[in-house]
């Protein structure tokens, strides 16, 4: 296995892990919303004049695509909702956001204002912004620091590359993340 075969499999399984967050009830409506516009073009829409109405393959093909973008519409709402919540922001806002302005810019400003996942505290549990370096509850130190100057240091660091100081093995932090 190369090193491109391993980005490859990285990729495949976090839009796994990604898709996984998609809530049960949107695959439900939007699979309801596929039969439905389905019905509705087939029915409804299309002329039943064979003057008026445009060759059969074209009213499949539109309708089809027009159910599927409706369809994928409300999975990418499902997803916005689940992860603003697993990101600690406002389901109900970013939801709200996301269906009523419009042209998808609702989905562009979630994507690009959106804030990193939290993760719990391996010390204490307590749920954290994934930037911080010290948990706020107990102290326990996300990353390795210089027992001098508190900088990063990489785990197996002799030297702190900040102050020059010897980085000792028993003062060397434990890492969570």
């Amino acid at each position: 296995m190369t090193a491109n075969d391993n980005v490859v499999v990285r990729e495949k399984s976090t839009f796994r892990r990604e898709f996984a967050v998609i809530p049960p009830w949107a695959f439900v409506v939007a699979v309801l919303i596929f039969v439905c516009a389905t019905v509705f073009f087939g029915v409804v829409f299309w002329p039943h004049k064979a003057a008026e109405a445009p060759p059969v393959p074209f009213q499949l093909l539109l309708t089809i695509v027009f159910a599927t973008l409706l369809s994928f519409w409300v999975l990418m709402v499902g997803y916005v909702n689940r992860d603003a919540g697993r990101r600690g922001m406002s389901r109900t806002l970013w939801t709200l956001i996301v269906i009523f302005v419009p042209n998808a810019i609702g989905f562009i400003l979630y994507f690009i204002l959106r804030t990193p996942l939290q993760i719990a505290c391996p010390q204490c549990q307590t749920v954290v912004n994934r930037e911080i370096n010290y948990c706020p509850t107990c102290g326990y130190s996300f990353y390795p620091t210089c027992p001098h100057c508190k900088s990063h240091i990489r785990p197996g660091d002799v030297f702190c590359g900040k102050c020059g100081q010897r980085v000792a093995a028993e003062h060397s932090p434990t890492t969570g993340v």
